[in-house]
């Protein structure tokens, strides 16, 4: 367990993912997920992420009915808004009437009086964040929200937008959930930083890198026809699959068995090392996927296999990282320059 951000809650290292329940395609129906969520609570874990936009709001209902069977209390339960679920052109991003209508639509549909974290799913070009902020903070004080957290913002975004909530009379926002793994570490270079600096939790989605990093794919030159990789090619091939990203998955293959561990336990303990990473999202359609998930948190990777890991496909920070790396020289200790 971790505190979340600067709060006094604690959530479980593996934050267990819904974006499959209900999910005709690649996912699983109400039965399996009521599975993974009894397992997964069994296991110790207390943080669950869902979102409306997941199955087209049919996994926060699956969630919903799966709730009334556990201690409510006992859990921290997450959503997002900011996707439209209407043909109305005011039905979606992040205004207050959007942000508002969204909350008690997703309060009905997951059987709650109140959101733990509500998050949004990602920023809106055309609101004003002291308006969406103040909207916020409104849920915040009628009890229908406990905490915020935004999700997919730029670094710029983070700052921006935990200053809009200290206009609005809140706290602060406690997480970002980003896009996190061994293959794509793009928010090492502001969005990562901007976080730890504002006290934001991380919660990593797409730890697996949808999959690839589960080692699913190995020996094989295209996805299977059928696979979430097959129907997501257009946007999951040029994210994660190339040369330098299967060579790595081999490398793991061999340390995973030198661990007597999976590759997934491998790749999920790797972000769970990372500093400022709160949470992982542990994403499964089968119980027997969610399994090596939920023992990645009591894994702890060796330093050699670490630093290796670290270095087999880093985030190139560009400038002025690089400018500051040459230009600190002389100018600062040694340890100040790693550390920048």
């Amino acid at each position: 367990m971790k505190p979340l951000g600067r709060t006094g809650i604690s959530v479980s290292d593996m934050c267990l993912g819904t974006m499959t329940f209900g999910n005709d395609a690649w996912g699983c129906d109400a039965a399996e997920s009521r599975k993974l969520t009894d397992a997964f609570i069994e296991a110790g874990g207390n943080f669950i992420d869902t979102a409306d936009l997941y199955a087209k709001t049919v996994s926060e209902s699956i969630l919903g009915d799966i709730l009334q069977d556990h201690d409510r209390d006992a859990l921290v339960v997450a959503t997002k808004c900011w996707f439209p679920q209407a043909d109305p052109p005011n039905a979606r991003g992040l205004s207050r009437r959007h942000i508002i209508a969204a909350c008690e639509d997703s309060l009905r549909r997951l059987k709650t009086d109140y959101i733990d974290l509500y998050q949004f799913h990602g920023p809106d070009p055309y609101t004003p964040l002291d308006e969406s902020l103040a909207a916020m903070a409104d849920l915040i004080g009628s009890g229908k929200v406990r905490y915020a957290g935004l999700s997919n913002f730029h670094g710029w975004q983070v700052v921006q937008a935990n200053e809009a909530a200290k206009r609005s009379g809140m706290t602060g926002l406690i997480s970002g959930q980003y896009l996190y793994n061994l293959l794509r570490r793009d928010i090492e270079r502001d969005i990562l930083p901007a976080c730890q600096s504002e006290g934001l939790g991380v919660i990593c989605w797409s730890p697996l890198a949808s999959g690839f990093l589960s080692g699913k794919y190995r020996g094989m030159d295209k996805p299977p026809e059928g696979s979430r990789f097959d129907q997501m090619g257009k946007v999951l091939l040029p994210r994660f699959w190339n040369e330098k990203t299967v060579a790595l998955v081999e490398r793991m293959a061999a340390m995973a068995e030198e661990l007597d561990e999976s590759i997934v336990a491998v790749a999920l303990a790797w972000c769970l090392a990372q500093p400022g990473v709160t949470s992982v999202i542990a994403g499964a359609s089968k119980l027997s996927h969610l399994e090596p998930q939920i023992r990645a948190a009591e894994l702890t990777l060796p330093d050699a296999m670490l630093t290796e890991l670290n270095e087999a496909i880093p985030c190139d920070k560009g400038y002025p990282d690089d400018w500051f790396q040459v230009a600190g020289k002389g100018t600062f200790p040694t340890e100040h320059i790693r550390e920048a």
